[in-house]
């Protein structure tokens, strides 16, 4: 293993790096650094005010949007796998926000109900409910939303990602 103590050591970088502006990669990585960043403030914000996680809000909202709403349905609502919503719907449940009862129907399905302690905190949380990203996006411009889509497609691909992970909530990476 080399001696790192004994190696001259080299002078830092300039701190003008005005020279990079130019190049389109720096100034996108920018950009998702500010996009990045503007969701980890607000779900940082979202847990010091309301005191639960971001997507765990989010399902709050939705049930109490939606009374009597099946954990398939809060799935598809969030766009998420069911296993998922269900450990979201697990831990509200466990915090006593949200009820559940069986359906009259068919006793497999449960339905989902906010209940005081769970729409105290809808109060004293901050919006947008589904995070400051899904928001942004549904106010886009469809042609607009349509070019990023087919952009940001081909960076995944770059990327070589695991799309297994597009139905994570941003809350819960």
């Amino acid at each position: 293993m080399p001696d790192l103590k004994s190696r001259p050591r080299r002078a830092a970088p300039a701190a003008d790096d005005s020279h990079l502006e130019s190049d389109s990669a720096v100034r996108v990585l920018r950009q998702f650094r500010l996009v990045f960043n503007a969701v980890k403030t607000h779900f940082r914000k979202v847990e010091n005010q309301a005191g639960i996680g971001g997507a765990q809000l989010w399902a709050l909202s939705l049930i109490a949007s939606y009374p009597d709403i099946g954990v398939n349905e809060l799935a598809r609502a969030m766009d998420i796998h069911q296993t998922t919503a269900s450990n979201l719907v697990k831990a509200l449940v466990s915090l006593e926000f949200i009820a559940t009862t069986k359906d009259e129907a068919d006793r497999r399905v449960v339905r989902l109900r906010v209940k005081p302690a769970g729409s105290r905190i809808l109060r004293k949380a901050p919006g947008p409910f589904t995070g400051v990203l899904p928001d942004a996006l549904a106010k886009l411009d469809p042609v607009v939303l349509q070019r990023l889509e087919q952009d940001l497609a081909q960076l995944l691909v770059a990327l070589e990602t695991d799309t297994r992970a597009a139905r994570i909530p941003l809350a819960q990476m």
